[in-house]
């Protein structure tokens, strides 16, 4: 049943690769919990059992030998949405004539704010991605270059292949959540990267594979993977002297802020990020409301008394 759900949401709901492993570990963690509680069919399944198992998931769990950690807010809510869905899924399947899990909740999630880059760091960054005259250090710092100067998702960057990228018109066509497409600008600074790692360190890295359309390449060749290029950020970080942690997402933060911050309209970037609803996008604004406040309390001679 949960292999039927999760064809169904590839299928009918379009969810990236990555969701779908992360519902599938969650619904792993689900069956081996019901196991645990001696609930063998989903028609056996109560409210109360899903309520019980929500709040487990801020808790360390074994059943039936496996060792599931305690998950933050956050993750606990993901899994009660997969959850959820999977009732429902198994409602309407005709599997079960109830769904228990309609008035379950996720966990509360309180909103935090992203962490942006300021734009000094985004500079020193940029400057530690390694050798530029190596094969790697010019694939860095096309990587880095675009993910902050698009906001693209670190996955839809690595997807990248030669073809999609339009460097003569400076955009840029990625593939988003839900497989829904769409074409970025690319700056100056970041076609400028992307061009030379094309030119002088793309054929380097290709020679050791066997051929692929992808741009962004490893050592040996092959498609560069998204623990990869966030091992690249981090070695970047590092060099950098930036204390703070940095991952790929820190450069999409930092690009929403940074646009907002100079006068964007949050509903052009809401496109340029890719988000469904423009609600998630408005996050960006209580950023710069804080750098206001903090810029106030700090610049006003009567802000603190």
């Amino acid at each position: 049943m949960i292999e039927g759900y999760l064809d169904h949401v590839i299928i009918e709901r379009g969810l990236s690769q990555n969701t779908v492993s992360a519902y599938r570990r969650d619904l792993r963690r689900y069956a081996d919990w019901c196991q645990g509680r001696r609930i063998e069919r989903i028609d056996e399944v109560t409210a109360n059992d899903l309520a019980d198992f929500a709040a487990s998931l801020r808790r360390p769990q074994v059943s039936l030998g496996a060792s599931w950690g305690a998950l933050t807010a956050s993750s606990a809510a993901r899994v009660v949405v997969a959850v959820r869905g999977f009732h429902r899924f198994a409602a309407a399947e005709g599997f079960t004539t109830v769904d228990p899990s309609a008035n379950v909740q996720p966990p509360s999630i309180g909103r935090r704010l992203p962490k942006a880059l300021s734009y000094p760091d985004v500079e020193r960054l940029l400057a530690a991605c390694g050798d530029p005259e190596s094969a790697a250090g010019l694939r860095n710092r096309a990587l880095l270059e675009l993910l902050y100067g698009t906001g693209a998702r670190v996955s839809e960057a690595v997807s990248l292949d030669i073809d999609d990228v339009d460097l003569s018109s400076l955009t840029v066509t990625v593939v988003g959540k839900g497989e829904r497409q769409r074409r970025l600008p690319v700056g100056g600074y970041a076609a400028q990267a992307i061009e030379d790692y094309l030119v002088r360190g793309r054929p380097t890295l290709a020679a050791a594979g066997r051929g692929t359309a992808r741009i962004f390449l490893n050592l040996r060749g092959a498609p560069l993977s998204r623990q990869s290029a966030w091992g690249i950020i981090s070695g970047a970080a590092e060099r950098a002297g930036i204390a703070a942690a940095v991952s790929p997402h820190s450069l999409r933060h930092s690009f929403a802020t940074h646009l907002i911050e100079r006068g964007a309209d949050v509903r052009v970037v809401q496109e340029l990020l890719g988000h469904a609803s423009v609600t998630t996008t408005q996050i960006y604004t209580l950023v710069t409301q804080e750098t206001l406040k903090e810029v106030y309390a700090a610049s006003h001679p009567r802000a603190l008394h």
